[in-house]
């Protein structure tokens, strides 16, 4: 298992008031995203857990430019990692940042 850790600035803090949110599942081809409202409001930290060695230099570019696409200031996002591709990893990221800015009714 090979863990990675990305700390960025986010330009905004994340919309929304929920806490916390799951997106995805651990499966080949795919992953899971715990996303948590626990950090100051323009700072992200992403972690991630995959059995895919080797592709930091990827990882990087996928989570850079979903931090740059969608300022989740505030927000942990924490990854298992299925194997999955880097469009699928974006999609994933996206779905958690907007299950979380979602309206609690």
């Amino acid at each position: 298992m090979e863990n990675l850790s990305f700390e960025l600035k986010a330009r905004q803090a994340a919309g929304g008031a929920k806490h916390e949110a799951l997106v995805g599942v651990v499966a080949s081809g795919n992953l899971e995203v715990l996303v948590e409202r626990v950090l100051p409001e323009l700072e992200c930290r992403i972690d991630i857990a995959t059995a895919a060695h080797g592709f930091g230099e990827v990882w990087s570019a996928v989570v850079r430019d979903f931090v740059e696409r969608y300022s989740p200031g505030g927000l942990r996002l924490s990854i298992n990692d299925g194997g999955a591709r880097p469009d699928t990893v974006a999609l994933r990221l996206a779905q958690g940042v907007r299950t979380i800015e979602e309206v609690e009714s």
